[in-house]
């Protein structure tokens, strides 16, 4: 009786721990945070997804558009001169 119950215990803990990751995995991607919290994990088990990631990271950065010093509000890149 005693195996039984810390195999039953030992099986509950497994399932308990799967069920928070799943858990986290479904709520990180709904709130576009999986990266931060489930990274290591998707490391782990899946490592061509974390290269996707990175990849998708590198190119959201180099479209991200840049100010130059005179830019205040957008104006000088649109070629309107300097707000008056």
């Amino acid at each position: 009786m005693g195996d039984a119950l810390i195999l039953l215990v030992f099986g509950c803990a497994v399932a308990g721990v799967l069920a928070v990751l799943w858990w986290l995995g479904v709520r990180g991607r709904r709130r576009g945070i999986g990266g931060e919290v489930m990274g290591p994990f998707e490391e782990m088990w899946h490592p061509a997804a974390t290269r996707y990631r990175v990849e998708i990271r590198v190119q959201e950065e180099r479209m991200a558009p840049r100010s130059s010093a005179d830019d205040t509000d957008g104006r000088a890149q649109e070629g309107l001169g300097p707000q008056t």
